[in-house]
């Protein structure tokens, strides 16, 4: 055998060790839900409707961008609220066919 020949078969072993072994043993992390990617899209919306005063405020954008993309960054941001609030309400509201338990 070739050095060529045994390099690719290490390569080809460590890469099937990688996709089939590893993926078992890793630890990705908790899932994100729905609620946690709303909040971090409400945060990168409300970031990017303070850059975009900062550059209409500094003259670098034009009366009429600045307008157009203020009303369409706040349209997408009321948009997640509203989606928000309904996801925080479902989970307000009890279970069909269980009593509510105050405490």
């Amino acid at each position: 055998m070739t050095v060529a020949t045994l390099t690719c078969a290490m390569v080809t072993l460590g890469v099937l060790f990688y996709v089939f072994y590893l993926p078992g043993r890793l630890h990705m992390g908790p899932e994100k839900t729905r609620l946690a990617y709303l909040q971090e899209r409400k945060e990168v919306v409300y970031e990017n409707l303070r850059d975009l005063n900062f550059e209409h405020q500094a003259g670098k954008l034009p009366d009429q961008d600045f307008k157009s993309l203020k009303a369409s960054l706040e349209d997408e941001a009321a948009g997640i609220l509203a989606e928000m609030a309904r996801l925080e309400q479902a989970a307000i509201r009890p279970l069909p066919g269980r009593k509510e338990t105050r405490i």
